[in-house]
């Protein structure tokens, strides 16, 4: 059973590049991609994901809000936060939108992606 992903960001670059690197991991697979907080409520609601890769800066709906309401019609769903900061407010980020992660753009590699994953759900929330 693969870990099905959906990814929000704005940029599609950025949205590229995480299909890629997604791809390149063995039992994860993208369920969809959206570039809006709005529009990853809307989907997130239909593909069901199991991990939502979320950017923090969104136009619309940020990040942060979006992932908050997501996790409250899913609990389940395993929210990662990304973002080109590298951080400094990462804590208060996962607080205010109950993420299991946050990783820098620049640090979003299958590793890092599969720890968080895996940290979320092999070793609770």
């Amino acid at each position: 059973m693969s870990v099905r992903v959906l990814i929000v960001d704005d940029l599609e670059p950025f949205r590229g590049a995480a299909r890629t690197l997604i791809a390149a991991m063995p039992g994860f697979e993208v369920a969809g991609e959206v570039a809006s907080g709005e529009e990853s409520l809307e989907v997130a609601r239909e593909v069901n994901p199991d991990l939502v890769l979320m950017d923090v800066n969104l136009p619309g709906i940020g990040g942060v809000e979006a992932g908050r309401r997501i996790k409250a019609d899913s609990p389940a769903t395993v929210l990662v936060l990304v973002s080109t900061r590298d951080g400094d407010d990462a804590r208060s980020l996962i607080a205010d939108s109950g993420a299991a992660a946050y990783i820098a753009k620049a640090r979003l590699n299958p590793a890092s992606l599969r720890a968080a994953w895996q940290a979320a759900t092999e070793g609770g929330e």
